[in-house]
């Protein structure tokens, strides 16, 4: 399994964004990525400042702006292979009711989130329980 270290994940997206707005060849993780942060004009300043990137904190209960690109890039992953099955025609309808893919999106990291603390959790829930309630958050939505 991959595990990337704080500063990898951060490095990864702030080193995707400068070679996007230098017009260099991206890898397909990295133009996902590029686009996830096109999406996200308020993060392009901390994305442009990789010192300052590595040395943000957000144990204050701010909004980390890495977790939330690297929720895109888990949904989109996702999406992409249809794991859990069903997952792609879920986010395909919510996108549809929010009028954007961007927003049928934030919809699904909302229910993956909420995933993982379960996972995460005292009560540790099996990966076919989390599935399963995954999909049925975002069928709710």
């Amino acid at each position: 399994m991959f595990a990337p270290s704080l500063a990898e994940v951060r490095s990864f997206f702030c080193e995707a964004w400068r070679k996007h707005l230098a017009g260099e060849p991206l890898t397909p993780i990295e133009a996902i990525a590029a686009d996830c942060a096109k999406e996200h004009p308020e993060h392009h300043p901390l994305l442009a400042d990789p010192q300052r990137a590595l040395g943000e904190d957000y144990s204050d209960g701010r909004e980390n702006p890495f977790l939330h690109l690297s929720l895109h890039l888990a949904v989109h992953e996702q999406v992409s292979i249809d794991q859990p099955p069903g997952i792609r025609a879920e986010v395909e309808r919510l996108a549809r009711a929010r009028g954007s893919w961007h927003e049928g999106l934030h919809e699904a990291m909302r229910c993956l989130a909420r995933a993982l603390e379960r996972a995460n959790g005292p009560s540790r829930a099996a990966p076919n329980e989390l599935a399963a309630d995954y999909l049925d958050c975002l069928r709710r939505r």
